[in-house]
């Protein structure tokens, strides 16, 4: 019986490129396209300070991320790391998780992005939630199938997109900030940056924030895949990306407070960055560049979501946690081409699904906070990990202490506590699919003995 190779294509990655990657994970166009206005709707006027004070154990997580990678180059990251030093049980879940996130974000990402299509022609058509989620799975499927060819090609098509995204990004915000200058509706407050937080709505606004970061970490999935394992390229180059994405959320969240009042920037669900653009005095020009900024970034987040899914489906499926069959790449390509056939049909049925719900702003809600409750349970997991593996520094380095092992050790902290008490605010929609879908887990979870026993007597016939 002949056997196929378990193994990705090692160097096929820069570190420009791993940045580039964790930049397209979150998404700087698309998340401030749809979700800062819910950010606005949610903290009100203090939303660039939730913009930072959320950063920051998101800040820990890369940390951990950045010092486990150093230590462990894996496609699977935080699923490998977790069951490395906490067992397979724990291991497996933190995988799982991932895979429930990415799997919703099929359909987070595709609505947007089939909404941004039909304003490139008739807006007036972008409520209709039938067409909205049609284009969106045929935008899935092209996605799918390139990345199916192979991470090179990807990688090419991601640098150009991102590279064009945030030029778009760049001059609409400058040109906001010279409009603002003299035409401000509300003036620039350092107030905004305050904590005057409502007591109901500090969790829901940490959740925003958290799906608004989420994405960077497929940098570490793609470390197997990465030259520089030496230089820790794949772990360093996702904590870089947060930086570029955290100053252009805050400057479009400051631009819209200046520009508009706030039930009217935490209304512009549809695309932020249009209506600042038009009110900038872009023209139609400038409409249309934010539009194409947000198709790009929706492809480009729905590419590298769709990475991490197969990446950690494949490290799994090479362990025996989840079938064999999903542990194997493709000869000429040497991509896990299995996993995406998976992707593919489990992210065109909860399209066609999502095509039922009331209206487009309905699914991106939902969808928010249930992704976000599975990256604060997998995240905070690669936290308390890399707390347990540098916990030889205490005592030895008080820097690699600091860095290492109590920030991370509290950032996973601060995600568990946000994602339990979450879960209490939660509508039923919300508490079917973030906690339902954890739990369904349980269903698929085998033994690593149990999965390698059947892996054998398959061989043997």
């Amino acid at each position: 019986m002949t056997t196929q190779p378990t193994q990705l294509k090692a160097g096929a990655l820069s570190f420009f490129e791993s940045i580039i990657m964790g930049v397209a994970g979150s998404a700087p166009a698309y998340s401030i396209a749809v979700a800062i206005a819910g950010l606005l709707g949610t903290a009100g006027t203090i939303a660039p300070n939730a913009l930072l004070i959320f950063a920051v154990p998101m800040l820990g997580i890369a940390v951990a991320y950045k010092g486990l990678t150093a230590k462990m180059v894996n496609a699977g990251a935080a699923y490998e790391w977790t069951k490395t030093t906490f067992g397979e049980f724990f291991g497996y879940f933190s995988g799982w998780a991932l895979l429930i996130a990415a799997m919703v974000f099929m359909v987070t990402g595709s609505v947007p992005l089939g909404t941004a299509t039909i304003d490139l022609f008739d807006p007036n058509l972008a409520s209709n939630v039938w067409l909205t989620t049609g284009i969106g799975a045929v935008w899935f499927l092209v996605i799918a199938f390139v990345l199916i060819s192979g991470i090179e090609l990807t990688s090419q098509i991601q640098v150009v997109m991102s590279t064009i995204e945030l030029g778009i990004l760049f001059v609409i915000s400058i040109a906001a900030y010279v409009h603002t200058a003299g035409h401000a509706a509300n003036p620039f407050s350092w107030s905004w940056f305050g904590f005057n937080y409502d007591a109901p709505t500090f969790a829901a606004s940490a959740l925003i924030v958290v799906f608004l970061y989420w994405g960077w970490d497929v940098t570490s999935n793609l470390s197997e895949e990465t030259r520089g394992h030496e230089q820790n390229a794949a772990g360093k180059g996702g904590f870089l990306s947060i930086f570029a994405t955290i100053a252009s959320f805050v400057a479009f969240t400051v631009a819209a407070l200046m520009m508009f009042s706030l039930k009217d920037s935490s209304g512009y669900s549809d695309n932020l960055i249009f209506h600042v653009a038009q009110e900038a005095g872009l023209g139609v020009w400038g409409g249309y560049a934010a539009t194409l900024a947000l198709v790009l970034s929706s492809v480009a987040t729905l590419e590298t979501t769709m990475l991490q899914f197969s990446r950690t489906l494949f490290a799994m499926g090479r362990d025996h946690a989840l079938p064999p069959f999903f542990g194997q790449v493709h000869e000429r390509t040497v991509t896990p081409v299995r996993t995406m056939y998976l992707l593919i049909v489990v992210g065109l049925a909860l399209i066609f699904i999502s095509s039922f719900m009331p209206s487009v702003s309905t699914i991106l809600n939902d969808s928010v906070s249930a992704i976000a409750v599975q990256v604060c349970y997998y995240y905070g997991l690669a936290g308390l990990v890399c707390a347990w593996v540098y916990r030889d520094q205490i005592g030895k380095s008080l820097g690699n202490t600091l860095q290492y092992v109590v920030y991370p050790a509290l950032s996973a902290i601060s995600l568990f506590g946000l994602g339990l008490y979450a879960l209490t605010t939660f509508n039923l929609t919300v508490k079917i699919v973030g906690i339902g879908g954890l739990v369904i887990g349980i269903l698929f979870y085998r033994p690593s003995g149990y999965g390698k026993r059947v892996a054998d007597i398959v061989a043997e016939e």
